[in-house]
């Protein structure tokens, strides 16, 4: 019988190699652009460089769900995987970039939380609410995300 893993023992260090490239701030793995973190990477030109991005913790089962419903709609999202010992200060970058963007710890900024056109969005309840009311594919075309 198969026994699981907690996920604290599962590493994700297979798929992705230790340390990038430096010329190379993106990967393809299977269809998924992942952003891979430099210690000079500035976290508001990841945001305007790409139409869509999600941030969610490496391993996260509803980043996967933003991700999937992304796909579905003709998206093809860059997903960037927050490592547990960068979390803190990805976390304060993106609490920056929100509309409330103070750095105080009230920010509505949750992981997973995604970008849309250089602004940030929301988290997966604010994206599923939107698809829902068929208000997402107007959006991500006015992003540029989708081209039809």
């Amino acid at each position: 019988m198969y026994q699981a893993l907690p996920y604290k023992t599962w590493h994700a260090t297979n798929l992705f190699p230790a340390s990038p490239p430096l010329n190379n701030l993106f990967t393809s793995s299977s269809n998924r652009t992942v952003a891979k973190r430099r210690d000079n990477t500035n976290m508001k030109n990841l945001v305007d460089e790409n139409a869509v991005i999600i941030f969610g913790r490496r391993g996260c089962c509803m980043s996967h769900v933003v991700r999937r419903l992304l796909l579905g709609l003709g998206v093809n999202p860059t997903v960037y995987d927050v490592d547990e010992q960068d979390e803190q200060s990805v976390f304060d970058e993106l609490n920056k970039m929100s509309p409330t963007g103070n750095g105080v710890n009230n920010c509505p900024v949750t992981f997973p939380t995604v970008f849309i056109g250089g602004r940030w969005f929301g988290d997966l309840d604010r994206i599923i609410a939107t698809h829902i009311t068929g208000e997402l594919t107007p959006i991500l075309k006015d992003a540029g995300a989708l081209w039809l």
